[in-house]
């Protein structure tokens, strides 16, 4: 079951523009292996919530369990090779960006990512 952590992607994210993100927690049924994920989307609306209520069910097919650690907004900047990470969720607090920052930098490795504790 632990290979079912390593077939989901360490971040997925919108393109382009300004978008809500969370940070998930999901992990092995009954189990300690974990691993951390960033899904951000413009999709989402206002909430954060709705990123969750997408996530969900793709983690709980492949067997796993999952729950968010937090959330914030991304600023994506594709022309520029450029990621910001900052705010904070109403719902499920600020994520840990220091983290989150770590999960985009394997997948948008030629990028220069920076985060902040800044609302805006």
């Amino acid at each position: 079951m632990a290979d079912a952590l390593g077939k989901v992607p360490d971040a997925e994210i919108d393109p382009e523009g300004t978008f809500k993100y969370i940070l998930v927690r999901i992990k092995v049924k009954d189990g300690t292996e974990h691993k951390d994920i960033v899904r951000g989307t413009k999709s989402a609306g206002q909430y954060h919530n709705h990123i969750f209520e997408k996530v969900t069910p793709a983690i709980t097919a492949l067997g796993l369990e999952c729950n968010c650690l937090g959330g914030g907004k991304i600023e994506h900047n594709s022309k520029d090779k450029k990621l910001r990470v900052f705010g904070e969720s109403t719902g499920y607090g600020k994520a840990d960006h220091s983290v989150s920052v770590e999960k985009l930098k394997s997948v948008f490795k030629d990028y220069e990512i920076t985060w902040s504790d800044n609302k805006e």
